[in-house]
């Protein structure tokens, strides 16, 4: 007799367990039959898309999701039911069965929202947006979790390619909170999936894509910021339900990252948690326990993320996704605070502020900086004319020489010696300046200053010029002159590797007088 009863409590015992959250934008899964609102590169029998490329995305897939072992899993880029029951199947037959699912249904929608679930689904529906017909739902489905019930809403708003202006996520944004309003005050729920928005998309919003005045559908209309500032755990335990926390702030900058586009980091994909992840009451959030799964084979050799491969319009059946999963953990027992749940504000600093760190513990803004140099992905920034230089490294989109600007710095470096910028954020542009006086000599000799109309002789990758002899560095080694070369140099960066060197970047920044 006792020996039944174990086994009728043993579903118990499972669901009194921590439980794991995840979502996944998979990059389009698709099946081989023909529907007419397939991608152009996914019609059956074109691009070598074939039953045999099917099966191996399906494997792929599911080998991600085994791995990725989460008990709940919000599913972006599936096609249809059938190819979802597919993968469902998939998952059984090598070990890692969910008995729970639901999928969204939007007739002339290419590719649609789903869910996995170990726990039962008790009733689920669809959230219609309403700015095209042919937008994609919102996945509202509910769960049973040891007793509780608990709201997903799975999302995959409107990208920010094809002219994906940020009122489209609005529309979005402003569909979820209608709904999230209409609830009881203490409803537990979770919004999840790609949102196709930075965390701090109120700072980093392209301008080409800014419709709206600034304002943002994560960050305004979801209320993830208070005070021009990210939401903390702390303020949530005493926020209402209309405020959301983004998690991906626990993670360390360099880190925040789940897709890469042209090389630009970003966290398009999100879980985000409401006052009642807080409260000690039912399902609460473990503390620190968001993270990117990262497993080594969701990467290439040179580190880039292994997407689905098409080389030269054709699949050839290698890689996973262009994302990578997001994945966080909860439980019955009530949150616990720790001494990290309020995070620093950013403050006004100096560019000689950024020599005493070697890393940020948060954000520091520079006021009136001026573009003393910029070389394609680098740039030299400067506040005052007798101050500090500082070197930026890839994140000088839209730089011009002589801007004047005011940037909060979200990341610094330290590169064999050379003190860098290695993420920002522009906030202010002030006009343009006259860089001449911001300019320095060779009398002063310190890393991150540009000088300018140097006359020398180039001997054995030195500079000899003014009775000193200066290590010489072309970006482009191609263009290093010959022994004996006479040049005058007409701009140049004051770097280091592991000494100082001067550092010329382009071709046009020197003229070879005489060999």
């Amino acid at each position: 007799m006792r020996y039944f009863i174990f086994f009728l409590l043993f579903p118990l015992f499972l669901c009194a367990r921590p439980f794991t959250v995840a979502s996944y934008n998979v990059e389009n899964l698709f099946d081989s039959s023909y529907e007419g609102t397939e991608y152009a590169e996914y019609v059956p029998g074109k691009h070598n898309w074939t039953k045999r490329m099917v099966e191996k995305k399906l494997d792929q897939t599911a080998e991600v999701l085994c791995d990725l072992d989460a008990d709940i899993v919000a599913l972006q880029e599936i096609e249809n039911e059938s190819i979802f029951n597919a993968l469902q199947k998939r998952l059984k037959k090598v070990g890692c069965a969910y008995r729970y699912s639901a999928i969204t249904t939007k007739k002339g929608a290419p590719i649609q929202i789903a869910l996995l679930s170990r726990f039962p689904l008790k009733k689920h529906k669809e959230l219609q947006v309403n700015y095209s017909p042919y937008v994609r739902n919102i996945l509202e489905v509910e769960a049973e979790i040891d007793g509780h019930l608990l709201t997903l809403f799975v999302n995959h708003w409107k990208s920010r390619s094809r002219k994906g202006v940020e009122s489209k996520r609005i529309a979005y944004a402003k569909t979820l909170q209608k709904r999230i309003m209409a609830m009881p005050k203490y409803k537990e729920y979770l919004i999840l999936g790609d949102l196709n928005s930075n965390y701090d998309a109120y700072l980093t919003l392209p301008k080409k894509l800014n419709d709206t005045a600034g304002k943002t559908g994560i960050n305004h209309i979801l209320k993830t910021i208070r005070n021009n500032e990210l939401l903390t755990k702390s303020q949530m335990c005493q926020a209402g339900k209309e405020w959301h926390y983004n998690p991906w702030t626990e993670l360390p900058f360099r880190e925040r990252w789940s897709h890469k586009f042209y090389g630009h980091r970003s966290t398009l994909d999100h879980i985000l948690l409401p006052a009642s992840m807080f409260d000690g009451r039912g399902i609460d959030y473990v503390n620190g326990s968001f993270k990117v799964f990262k497993a080594p084979y969701l990467f290439t050799k040179k580190g880039y993320i292994n997407r689905w491969e098409v080389k030269n319009g054709k699949h050839t059946g290698k890689g996973y996704s262009d994302h990578l999963p997001i994945v966080a953990t909860f439980d019955t027992k009530p949150f616990v605070p720790s001494g990290n749940d309020t995070v620093r504000k950013s403050t006004v600093g100096t560019i000689e502020d950024l020599y005493q760190t070697e890393a940020l513990d948060h954000p520091l803004i520079l006021e009136n900086a001026v573009v003393v140099l910029k070389r394609a992905r680098y740039a030299v920034l400067k506040q005052t004319p007798k101050g500090r230089g500082i070197f930026v490294f890839g994140a000088v989109r839209d730089m011009k020489e002589g801007m004047k600007l005011d940037i909060r710095v979200q990341e610094i470096s330290t590169y064999k010696g050379l003190k860098e910028i290695t993420a920002l954020v522009k906030l202010k542009e002030k006009g343009m300046v006259d860089p001449d006086p911001y300019y320095a000599s060779l009398d002063s000799m310190r890393q991150n200053e540009v000088v300018r109309n140097l006359t020398g002789m180039v001997k054995n990758r030195y500079l000899y010029v003014d009775g000193k002899k200066i290590p010489l560095y072309f970006k482009n080694r191609r263009l290093t002159p010959k022994n004996g070369t006479k040049i005058k140099i007409a701009y140049a960066h004051i770097g280091y590797y592991k000494k100082l060197q001067l550092v010329v970047y382009s071709k046009k920044d020197f003229t070879i007088l005489e060999n």
